[in-house]
Order: C-alpha cells, then structure tokens, then sequence
C-alpha cells in the first residue's frame, strides 16, 4: 500500500473514530442530565437535553456519511469492511440511546413530585449501571476491547435480578397511593428506558467482538422450564423430548407444584418406546427452584389452571400456557406435546433450532 494511500485511509478512520467518541461522550452526558432532571424536577435541565438530542440525531447522520463516503473512496476488504458494517450498526445504537434521554427527560417535565426515598435510589442504582455499561461498551469499541466488551455483556447480564427489584418497588408505592400514578407511570418510563440503554450497550460490545475477532453474535440459547402438578409424567416427556430434538437451542428442566415421589411407570415404559430415557428422572418440586427462576426464558405451564399453581413469575420470565385436554394416556400426551413443542422452537430460534 502506498504511503500517501495508507495515510489517507488511516485519516479516514481517525476522523470516524473521532466523531464516535464524540458522540458517546455526548450521550453519556445526556443519560445522567436526563435521570437528574427526573430526581430533581429540573424542567430546564430537561428541556436542555431534549433539545442535546438534535445535535446526536446530526453527528449520527454524519458518522453515516463518513462511513459510506470511506467506503466509496477505499473499497474496504477483510477488517475495514467490518469496521464499516459494525460502525453503522453502533451509529444506530447511539441514535437510539440519545431519543432514550430524551423520552426520560420528557417525563421529567411531567413530574409533579420528587420520587419516593426508595424508587430514588432504585433509579440512581440503575442509572449508575446503565451508565457504567454504556461508557464501557464505547470504549471497548473505541480501543477494539474484545476482552472489555466481553467481561461488560457479562456483567450487564446481570441486570434482569435489579428490573425485578424495581418493578417490586414501584409496585409497593402504588399500594400505598404515595404518589400520583402519572407520576408512577413516568418513574417505570424512566426505569424502562434505563433498561434499554443497557441493552443497547450490549450491541455496542457484541459489536466490538465482531470488529475485532470477526465473530457474529450467537443465536441464544433458551433456558426453558416445564411445569405441571406431579412432574411424574407430561412435563417430564417434555423435557426429555425437548433436550433430545433441540439439543443445540436450550437448556431444559421440569418441575411439579405437587411432585409426586418416582416418575409414572406407564410414562416411564412409553418413554423407553420413543427413545426418551426417564430411567435417572425424579420429580421436582418447584419451590426448590422459586431463588432461580429468572434463569429461565420460558415456563411452559401444562393444564387448564397450571398459571395459578405457579409462584410469582419474574419480570423478563415468559409464561406460556398449555392446555393437553385432561387426564391423557402417555401416547396420546406425546402426541399433543410434540407438534407444540417444535412450534415453541421454531418462534424461539427458526429454521436454527436443532
């Protein structure tokens, strides 16, 4: 490469990597104004940041001018070309991180009242996480970090136990009719759009381990949970049917609210029929999984009133419903699990799930 050509290119990426920088330092700024204005009812510091929001909405669209005028005048191969494609899905990301700063700082100037003591310091320990998984994820893309970027995701995976305790909290305040619920509705507003701040600085890190080792973000794998009364029979041909046609696309338990004390013999036996393999399952009760339950993505609940036998659900838990038909022979409970089961995973991973 020609020396003239090499400085060129390299000014061309300084100048891109600059205006990055910019642009995360500015929506930094404007996440903790906007969470201030809603702790203080500060309308005018609101109303500054909405109006910040313009300026990012403008460097934004010129990271993506830059981006295709490099690309028109360099052609880029290998590495460039995925500086290139995660540059402008990190452009998309700040976007959205600075229209996040501006929704919290339009609920601030909805506030009639200072949040309660409690949801007060919920916001200020979200804010802190959001804040400090934001400036992490940047400047692991900034200095191409995979380790950085890798040890963030991971402590941004945290994150779901914190939702639970806020919800729990904002819940309470209700309850108690402290405060108007407008004003409630804005403090979940704001927690929501901490919350998506942090999946956003996500992005940004996956993002970085593209740029620098290549590697494209994993299809994910589920955590899902069968319950139903005894865990002696349906629930447990779910399991094993699950962990054996999709091995690749989950982890899987199952559970009972009634655990019965061995697994049904007439289950057990058509197991062995169908290649499923009940002879080291034993029912069990899902109170032993109640502290671990916002590990799992999914909770199949199987039966007409399986929802109400179950303990409280945690936020980011989905919950679905199946409803068998009564008491069903182990055959004709295969038949009504399977074709149900492959539509789950085919919603949850597509033409990936295996």
């Amino acid at each position: 490469m020609a020396p003239q050509y090499e400085e060129r290119l390299q000014k061309d990426l300084n100048w891109i990597t600059d205006l990055i920088r910019t642009v995360g330092q500015g929506i930094e700024e404007a996440l903790s104004n906007s969470v201030h204005a809603v702790l203080h009812c500060d309308r005018n510091l609101a109303g500054t940041t909405i109006l910040g929001d313009y300026v990012v909405n403008r460097q934004t669209r010129e990271i993506d001018r830059l981006i295709h005028a490099f690309v028109a005048r360099h052609l880029p191969s290998a590495g460039h070309l995925r500086f290139v494609s995660a540059v402008l899905r990190l452009s998309v990301a700040m976007e959205r991180i600075g229209d996040y700063t501006a929704t919290i700082s339009r609920t601030a100037v909805q506030l009639s009242t200072l949040p309660p003591a409690l949801v007060k310091r919920d916001i200020e320990m979200m804010l802190e996480h959001a804040r400090r998984m934001l400036h992490d994820s940047i400047r692991s893309f900034l200095g191409r970090d995979a380790n950085l970027a890798k040890a963030t995701l991971t402590s941004a995976n945290q994150f779901a136990h914190l939702y639970d305790k806020v919800f729990n909290d904002l819940a309470q305040e209700g309850d108690a009719h402290s405060r108007p619920s407008s004003d409630l509705f804005g403090f979940l507003a704001t927690f929501n759009r901490l919350e998506r701040v942090i999946h956003q600085a996500k992005n940004i890190c996956e993002e970085t381990i593209f740029l620098v080792t290549g590697q494209s973000k994993g299809e994910k794998v589920f955590q899902i949970l069968f319950v139903d009364e005894r865990n002696d029979g349906a629930s447990q041909l779910a399991e094993h049917f699950t962990r054996k046609a999709f091995p690749n696309s989950g982890r899987y338990r199952s559970a009972g609210w009634k655990a019965a004390e061995e697994v049904d013999r007439k289950f057990a036996d058509f197991a062995r029929q169908t290649g499923l393999d009940l002879g080291a399952a034993w029912p069990a009760p899902i109170a032993s999984l109640v502290e671990t339950l916002d590990d799992f993505h999914v909770i199949v609940a199987l039966g007409k009133d399986a929802w109400q036998h179950l303990p409280k659900i945690p936020f980011h838990t989905t919950v679905v419903n199946w409803d068998l038909g009564g008491d069903l022979d182990p055959d004709a409970t295969y038949r009504a699990l399977a074709p149900r089961i492959r539509e789950l995973m085919e919603v949850l991973r597509g033409e990936a799930a295996n």
